[in-house]
């Protein structure tokens, strides 16, 4: 068969076939020829999984032809599905955090939030009232109707329920203003961190099937089900037979005449007849 080669090209050899070539530059005379001597070369893919876990399928034996994209091997998954559906929960809980802090207060809590203004304001009334009697009793008996003591109780009675009263009262504005826009990016943040995780794992899945990359033969099959796999590990090789190269080597006397583009009639040394 008639054949197109480029001199000079250095490729893996995995396979050899000797050749012989003779190059010619159109011109019919015998002494513009070229005999080469070079091998056919067959390139080798060495297929790896990208993840250290147990084989649990090996699908085709050495010498089988397989298509791209064919599935060879498989490993076991279990694991990360579960941590996929783990983190597929926390999406759900981190979407519905979002969803409360974007809504901001319901009514019934900013209702809720007035009742107890109003419960501690009378409460703090209250109190006045008793301190403000107790005062009175005080400054008309001189001090003998009502002890130090009382006095001081009520005071900080007193005291205790205007304290309530404000910190009702902020907890009241707060539920009005709704949730800071921090708290909603930070839990923004969380979402797409779970999710981005979610993916990966996904990812990580896909990746447990070992695919061809280009139509081949399995030349060899490295690893069996149970074996445990790593990216360091090689569980196939495949040889790629198409398309076929031939690697020729050209003297230094040879080297000017040859010239890219140029014809060549390749024989194989098992079949001296056929070209």
């Amino acid at each position: 068969m008639n054949r197109k080669i480029l001199a000079g090209v250095a490729i893996a050899v995995v396979g050899v076939v000797g050749v012989s070539a003779w190059l010619w530059s159109g011109n019919s005379s015998q002494k513009n020829d070229i005999t080469l001597l070079g091998n056919v070369d067959i390139r080798q893919v060495s297929l790896a999984f990208q993840d250290s876990e147990r084989i649990v399928e090996m699908r085709v034996e050495e010498g089988a032809k397989v298509t791209a994209g064919q599935v060879l091997a498989v490993l076991d998954t279990r694991t990360l599905e579960l941590q996929a559906a783990q983190t597929e929960a926390q999406i759900e809980v981190n979407k519905k955090a979002l969803l409360r802090l974007r809504n901001g207060s319901r009514p019934e809590e900013i209702g809720q939030a007035q009742a107890r203004v109003d419960a501690a304001t009378t409460d703090a009334k209250l109190a006045e009232l008793d301190f403000q009697r107790m005062q009175s009793i005080a400054e008309e008996t001189h001090g003998r109707g009502v002890s130090r003591q009382e006095l001081d109780r009520a005071a900080a009675t007193l005291k205790a329920a205007r304290a309530k009263v404000e910190d009702q009262s902020m907890a009241l504005r707060l539920a009005k203003l709704g949730p800071r826009s921090e708290d909603i990016e930070q839990a923004a943040a969380q979402l797409k961190a779970s999710e981005e995780s979610l993916a990966l794992l996904r990812h990580r899945i896909s990746l447990a099937e070992l695919k061809a990359p280009t139509n081949a033969v399995v030349r060899s099959r490295l690893a069996e089900p149970g074996d445990m796999a790593s990216p360091q590990k090689p569980v196939y090789a495949l040889a790629i037979v198409q398309p076929k190269w031939i690697r020729a080597y050209v003297n230094e006397a040879q080297l000017a005449r040859v010239r890219p583009g140029m014809s060549a009639e390749v024989k194989i040394d098992g079949l001296p007849d056929a070209s």
